[in-house]
């Protein structure tokens, strides 16, 4: 199936470019009422097609490999979010999970609004507390709060992105990777942020909030 093999190449690719490491993240895609999701356990450095597990809505497997420990909100994200979205990637990336965990944190606004492209791939973000990984309790949270947002900061964890296709989850994951480095690269310093007008232009000419 195409679709498998280029989530393969998805997670690879991240695995290269130090997005993932060691047995970190999780991707997964909908097709129809299927879930293909990465497996428990493994590295996302070079995965073949068959390792991939399929679950469906409710968890229930339907092949022979095990899916992550993390497809409750998976599952719960998909349920949430409707047909909006079809892919969802999960990292542990190093600038993301290093912005999970300052204190003070503005969870309203976790990053400052530097460029238009965080505004047309990223924004708004979502914030939501720190629970277990695997835990009913992250999959509730991340469930409410993929209703109303494509990007999801999870506090001292990581960073879920959803995607109408697995291109666009991934894309939006990488933007907010580099626009979290450029906020670390840059504190200290005296930023020159959009203004209000140019981030409603944004809106205006793209269709983004």
């Amino acid at each position: 199936m195409l679709e498998l093999e280029r989530l393969c190449e998805v997670c690879s690719s991240f695995f290269a470019r130090g997005y993932a490491f060691g047995s970190t993240g999780n991707i997964s895609i909908r097709i129809g009422d299927e879930v293909w999701i990465t497996p428990t356990g493994g590295s996302l450095r070079k995965l073949a097609p068959t390792a991939i597990a399929c679950i469906d809505m409710q968890g229930g497997a339907r092949n022979e490999a095990k899916a992550s420990k993390e497809y409750p909100f998976h599952l719960a994200a998909y349920q949430s979010a409707g047909a909006k979205a079809n892919a969802i990637v999960h990292l542990h990336s190093t600038y993301a999970v290093a912005l999970s965990c300052l204190d003070g944190l503005d969870e309203h606004q976790p990053l400052p609004v530097v460029t238009p492209y965080y505004l047309m791939r990223v924004a708004p973000v979502a914030v939501v507390p720190y629970f277990r990984p695997g835990s009913t309790e992250l999959a509730g949270a991340i469930g409410e709060a993929a209703r109303g947002h494509n990007t999801i900061l999870l506090r001292n964890h990581g960073l879920v992105c959803l995607g109408s296709s697995l291109e666009e989850a991934v894309d939006r994951t990488e933007e907010f990777e580099e626009t979290a480095k450029l906020y670390f690269l840059l504190r200290g310093e005296k930023l020159r942020c959009l203004t209000a007008d140019q981030q409603a232009e944004i809106g205006r000419v793209f269709g983004r909030k």
